[in-house]
């Protein structure tokens, strides 16, 4: 008799259905698993003889073999363990295999029998519901799990819990579905003095989802103003919620026992890897453009990362995915991020700045920025030159916009959007393209003939002049406008030359 058991491999963010097999036969007393197992994979014998150990129960006398199919799919993480201990309870008898193979299990076994959490409950659940079973994982992932919503999650804290609920000893109730709100108090964007120009394209960005660049002397409210995009933007909706959390459960980032609205907002230091940026590693895991999905990337010090890091994003930037190629692994996550990045106009920051002799003493400002390479700078939409904050600005009362005020009109901007894309596949303003993006962001005749002028002045690529209309677009719904009209071209037109300069 083979006993079988259900249970999930990940490769990216899809969870696929693995079946684990489980035989005894005659000869030496043996505990195999066979079907490319990782070292944890591997290891799970120790830990579910134990378990099994801790409940009373032993392995027959015979040969145990364990299949893990489809054979030729790698097989990576402790969360086997529950699955392999499922089939070699059914093979013996011990729950009906009926009910086990109705379940898609996943979790770790502590040696006294306890369940420990692993990561992607939640991918694992819409795995199941997409093949019609049930879920069985950890206390502490049931919560997440069950956020799905089209599947029962049952969560016990034990194997031997599992077994009681299985053999209808014990009925153990449905998990709910968990939502973490986020308390934490935002920075808010009262907080910053003078800067009106920045806060102005901070705004316009956060509307549209444009690419924003920031380029200032050091203590210019750069990093200050970028950590308070968060209080900008809209909460996810249920839609995103779960595309955003189902990354960061395979990345093990969920906690408190459910998924938050709140926007990510990742930050990485320059010193950052590739992999750690871009995905990749042991397992070819999502990096901190994934993490960022729907969401914001900011990138602080932008010159000082690599090289290469910078150039990797290129693609990412234009196609919202991004393919994670190794020699054992093949992996494309989602990557639908808003690309916020500040930058110094020279090494030793104080180029340009009232009283500074930076630019003839070492000329370090085209080598320092020219780290930037064309083609990426040619993606960021809007670009800021963040002049340094003067005293008299200092000491100005702190009576400024809200991020509360600000926000509303985020919101209702990305409102629009919403309703005038319903049904195309995109979602804001900078995601629109072709044919689309000629139907909404047209400007009037006056705004034409300005776009055709500045195109021909200052030689806007094709990228950079759609780039244009995508901005104007954007400032278009926050003024309330149907119509793209000049002022609205002009204003988004003074942002893209200074990126083209």
């Amino acid at each position: 008799m083979v006993a079988r058991a259900y249970t999930v491999s990940f490769v990216g963010v899809e969870a696929r259905l693995i079946e684990v097999q489980c035989a005894f036969s005659s000869g030496l007393p043996s505990f195999q698993i066979v079907g490319l197992p990782d070292k944890a994979v591997s290891e799970a014998k120790e830990r579910v003889r134990a378990a099994l150990n801790a409940m009373a129960l032993a392995l027959p006398s015979k040969r145990v073999t364990l299949n893990l199919s489809p054979a030729n799919l790698p097989k990576v993480g402790s969360h086997f363990d529950v699955p392999i201990a499922l089939a070699v309870l059914a093979a013996m008898g011990a729950v009906p295999a009926e009910e086990v193979e109705s379940t898609v299990a996943l979790g770790e076994l502590s040696l006294d029998g306890a369940l420990v959490p692993v990561v992607g409950a939640l991918p694992a659940a819409l795995a199941a519901a997409e093949h019609g079973l049930s879920l069985l994982c950890p206390h502490e992932c049931g919560a997440e799990a069950a956020w799905v919503g089209l599947t029962q999650v049952i969560a016990p804290k034990t194997l031997i819990a599992c077994v009681n609920h299985l053999t209808g000893k014990q009925t153990l109730a449905p998990s709910e579905p968990g939502e973490v709100t986020d308390t934490a108090v935002g920075k808010d964007m009262r907080d910053v003095k003078g800067q009106e120009k920045a806060k102005r394209a901070l705004e316009i960005a956060a509307a549209g989802r444009h690419h924003l660049l920031f380029v200032g002397s050091p203590g210019s409210g750069k990093s200050m103003m970028a950590s308070r995009i968060p209080g900008l933007l809209p909460d996810l909706t249920a839609e995103e919620a779960l595309e955003t959390s189902m990354i960061h459960s395979l990345a093990g980032l969920l906690s408190s026992g459910g998924i938050s609205r709140t926007r990510p907002f990742r930050d990485p230091h320059h010193t950052a890897s590739m992999a750690a940026i871009v995905g990749g590693g042991q397992g070819a895991r999502p990096g901190e453009i994934s993490l960022a999905h729907n969401g914001v990337l900011f990138m602080d010090e932008l010159p000082e990362f690599s090289r290469h890091v910078l150039e990797t994003l290129r693609q990412p930037l234009e196609t919202g995915q991004v393919m994670v190629a190794r020699a054992n692994a093949h992996v494309t996550y989602p990557c639908r991020f808003m690309l916020v990045a500040a930058a110094n106009p020279c090494r030793c920051g104080f180029m340009g700045a009232p009283g500074a002799t930076s630019e003839k003493v070492c000329g370090c400002g085209d080598r320092y920025l020219g780290r930037i390479s064309g083609p990426l700078m040619d993606r960021f939409d809007i670009r800021v030159d963040v002049p340094p904050v003067s005293v008299d600005d200092l000491h100005l009362p702190g009576d400024g916009e809200s991020s509360r005020l600000i926000a509303e009109r985020v919101a209702a901007a990305r409102t629009k959007q919403e309703k005038r894309f319903m049904g195309t596949g995109y979602r804001q303003n900078a995601d629109v393209e072709g044919n689309a993006l000629e139907e909404v962001a047209t400007p009037d005749s006056g705004g034409m003939d300005l776009m055709k002028k500045a195109a021909e002045k200052f030689g806007l690529t094709a990228r950079g002049y759609h780039r244009v209309l995508r901005v104007a677009r954007t400032i278009a719904d926050l003024d309330a406008s149907q119509d793209v009209r000049m002022p609205h071209v002009a204003e988004a037109i003074g942002y893209r030359l200074q990126i083209a300069a």
